[in-house]
């Protein structure tokens, strides 16, 4: 079956490989012909990953999903949230981590969770699948791989942050992997 993931992110878009295996075939967006940004104007995660799905619809004619994701801190009620990638000012992570620990400095309640919400979008039917982890923040970063805000958060159960684990052992317990795992098994049965 092939499938768009509406995403330029190669660090998703590689993740994801791995979790689908040899399943699927997916096209980028740059190869379906969507050069432009994506819109994310929605004040949700949900809203956000529909907004996205939908669009590639509507403007390339193409079966697809789209994923939006954020951290959610408990002591910042749920923030940064939907504003996770530019919550420091631009996409930078480093910015967006100094900043999440800085508003977190005076808190003793150091829990939050990743949120993936997958919208899929197959002959114009809409469908939405949500992945959740919950853990601890860090109050320095620990680790090299994985992006965003892997290097302070922990996934309870575990002694080291996402940062520290390979992209395999990520893909195992991440909210992303638990949303498309859901996706999967969805496109599994529909196909037969």
């Amino acid at each position: 079956m092939k499938l768009c993931f509406a995403t330029n992110n190669l660090h998703k878009l590689q993740e994801i490989k791995a979790i689908l295996g040899d399943s699927f075939t997916l096209n980028t967006l740059k190869e379906i012909g969507c050069e432009e940004e994506l819109p994310e104007t929605t004040d949700t995660i949900e809203g956000n990953s529909r907004q996205k799905a939908e669009y590639v619809w509507e403007h390339f004619g193409t079966d697809c999903f789209a994923d939006d994701s954020g951290l959610e801190v408990t002591a910042l009620n749920g923030a940064p949230g939907v504003h996770s990638a530019y919550y420091g000012g631009s996409r930078d992570f480093q910015q967006n981590i100094a900043r999440v620990l800085e508003e977190l400095a005076p808190h003793t309640d150091r829990s939050a969770r990743f949120k993936t919400v997958i919208t899929l979008v197959i002959q114009g039917e809409s469908y939405q699948f949500e992945g959740i982890v919950t853990g601890q923040l860090l109050k320095e970063q620990r680790g090299t791989q994985g992006f965003g805000y892997d290097p302070i958060f922990r996934p309870d159960g575990h002694e080291r942050t996402f940062a520290e684990m390979t992209i395999e052992e990520k893909g195992k317990l991440s909210h992303r992997a638990k949303a498309f795992a859901t996706l999967v098994d969805f496109l599994r049965s529909y196909k037969s």
